[in-house]
């Protein structure tokens, strides 16, 4: 039956501190009493896109999604497991009341994909009982545009240790899953097909990591599961189940992804408490999943630091451990419009041995460069490996006193309810020395970026350094990408790419990465002669933070063309895979008038993708103009688009 709701006292209505709290934050709701018997209660985004149902049957709790009336998400199940044994959701459970509400609001991030976030959802709760051990709980329910989300409250004051997250996802006949685990690429799958990895020092299964995207068999609608909000819990990775040929089962890590941890096979967490948002962005065509990738934001605690004006994403080139590469790199810099220069590992000595980051190698005058760097404008960022990051309160405040703009940090740990808390704790206390912050290796998103905008990029991919293949590189947009910032270090103009100049161009308006290293692997020299690189003053303008974006095709390992406003400039990128290709993109998303479309295009294809020239041309536009978008094989092309 349908949960009826009535008017009643909210005092009286919520015992549970983190709803009280959730429900003040989203204002005017309906609140009402259930009995306990069967019911079922759906959230419907408010442009009626998608639904996120929720049921119980039995004293069995299972829920499931759809968009546009299509499955995203078939009955799946819901539930907690206790250390104890305790299994919540999973038999004898009742509601004991039910909330619902809608909220309407636009927020301004401090940086982002677009200027404001629209953040427009129905929300359904349930009060929950476990009918044998009497404990309360709460699962919550969230509809947008863009997509849904649940997450589990345990209400009762005091403590409780969690041992398992019970949540299935279930698929439609024909799903693929785009599994990838570490730092490895993306393999399209069945859900019961994901590879068994992992050492005896790791969690080992059919186990993927988030984000993970699915493509369904009707075509268009794509899906795309993240997490949001981990706090003081564990990293969300998803298995393969043993006989259910379309289930991917939660799977809370017990290990550090690299294994050098402490195990630890349950959290404890003082309660009221409330678990991580389980986000499913969705689409009904690949291009819109893009643009619906700030749901994770949505989920996310709003930003924490009063002062957010000294926070500036920018472009950074990485020098090589001298004094006179320090300086040569500062001119460059400012030579080239970027915001940063960086000490990579090395510059304290052997980064896998040396546990203290306070004292510069020799070839290094560091507060020379500091001096100079902070003279022309530009900001100097430092690695650190994580076993020198002992005190990094003390550490901080001391490059803080340096003048030192971010710290990168590098081969971090993820996984644990340990490391989460490890991995928070360094954003806040960066956020305390005015440093932003850059974590390197099998680190996963979780929307933090918004809690601590200071935190300005992550790894956590298969990295642009291994040179990987085209394919790769357009399955990062629909993938990786949705789940956040992504540090994607770009190679423009390497002998060892597999793709041509003007797709590494396409990547800094494709990739959100509001941190840009470019020209990695490179010295200043090389472009000392600027006529051998027409994709510099591409390089050079292009903002790495902006006010729009819109995606204007795509289709998951093929092929993506996105294009990102900044002030009254657009800039478009396309890519495409190892496959040659034209798209015919409508321009109408500009303004009137006449625009100039600088055109940096693929040339006449080498003997091999990274040989190919980049051809510039100039044209008149209106937003009238279908853009002819023609790329080589694993090519791209990238226009400036400025009003006349």
């Amino acid at each position: 039956m349908q949960v009826p709701a009535r008017p009643v006292s909210r005092r009286g209505l919520l015992k549970g501190a983190a709803v009280v709290a959730g429900a003040a934050a989203a204002g005017i709701g309906t609140t009402g009493t259930a009995a306990a018997a069967d019911a079922v209660v759906t959230a419907t985004a408010p442009d009626g896109s998608t639904t996120i149902t929720m049921a119980l049957t039995g004293g069995v709790l299972t829920w499931s999604a759809k968009r546009r009336g299509a499955t995203v998400v078939d009955t799946s199940a819901l539930g907690l497991k206790l250390s104890d044994g305790t299994t919540l959701g999973r038999s004898g459970t009742v509601v004991t009341n039910y909330q619902h509400w809608t909220v309407n609001n636009t927020w301004t991030p401090v940086y982002g994909r677009n200027a404001n976030v629209h953040d427009w959802y129905q929300e359904m709760r349930w009060n929950l009982q476990d009918t044998a051990t009497l404990i309360n709980f709460s699962v919550q329910i969230r509809a947008y545009p863009s997509g849904v989300a649940l997450r589990y409250v345990l209400l009762d004051k005091g403590t409780a240790t969690v041992a398992d997250e019970l949540t299935t996802f279930v698929f439609p006949d024909g799903t693929l899953v785009h599994s990838a685990r570490d730092e490895d690429a993306y393999n399209p799958v069945a859900p019961d097909a994901i590879p068994s990895t992992g050492t005896s020092g790791t969690d080992t299964g059919p186990l993927t990591d988030l984000p993970l995207t699915a493509t369904y068999a009707s075509g268009g609608l794509i899906a795309c599961i993240c997490e949001s909000s981990r706090v003081n819990f564990p990293r969300l990775m998803l298995s393969s189940v043993s006989g259910q040929p379309n289930t991917l089962a939660a799977y809370l890590m017990e290990h550090t992804a690299r294994g050098s941890g402490t195990v630890q096979a349950a959290s404890t967490v003082t309660t009221p408490f409330a678990t991580p948002w389980r986000a499913v962005v969705t689409g009904s065509t690949h291009a819109e999943l893009v643009d619906n990738a700030e749901l994770v934001l949505n989920l996310a605690p709003a930003a924490v630091p009063a002062d957010t004006s000294w926070i500036k994403p920018g472009k950074v080139f990485r020098c090589s451990l001298t004094t006179a590469a320090g300086t040569a790199g500062v001119d460059f810099a400012v030579a080239r419009g970027l915001q940063y220069i960086e000490y990579d590992a090395g510059w304290y000595g052997p980064e896998g041995s040396t546990t203290d980051a306070t004292k510069p190698i020799d070839a290094i005058d560091l507060p020379s460069v500091i001096s100079y760097a902070t003279s022309k404008g530009i900001g100097v960022i430092l690695y650190v490996n994580r076993i020198a990051l002992t005190s990094p309160d003390s550490l901080f405040a001391l490059y803080q006193g340096w003048g030192v703009a971010g710290v990168k940090l590098g081969f971090i740990n993820d996984g644990t309810q340990a490391m989460t808390n490890q991995i928070t704790g360094w954003a806040k206390a960066a956020a305390a020395h005015s440093l932003l912050i850059d974590m390197h290796d099998d680190v996963r998103p979780f929307g933090y970026e918004r809690t601590y905008p200071n935190w300005v990029s992550l790894e956590g991919v298969r990295g642009n350094e291994h040179f990987p293949t085209a394919s790769h590189n357009v399955t990062l947009p629909f993938t990786r990408n949705i789940g956040g910032p992504m540090d994607y270090t770009i190679c423009y103009g390497q002998s060892r790419d597999q793709t041509t100049n003007v797709h590494q161009m396409a990547m800094a308006a494709v990739y959100y990465q509001p941190l840009n290293f470019l020209y990695w692997y490179d010295s200043p020299s090389k472009y000392a002669n600027t006529a051998n690189w027409p994709g510099l003053p591409w390089f050079d303008a292009i903002p790495t933070t902006w006010d729009e974006s819109r995606t204007l095709e795509g289709s998951i390992g093929q092929y993506v063309a996105v294009a990102r406003r900044k002030g009254t400039t657009w800039y478009l990128g396309a890519m495409t895979d190892e496959s040659s290709r034209t798209l015919s993109l409508p321009l109408s998303f500009l303004g009137g008038g006449n625009w100039t479309a600088t055109v940096y295009a693929d040339g006449t294809p080498g003997t091999y993708a990274y040989q190919t020239p980049v051809a510039v041309s100039t044209r008149t536009v209106t937003s009238a103009t279908v853009l002819s978008v023609a790329m080589a094989p694993s090519g791209g092309q990238a226009v400036v688009l400025k009003p006349s």
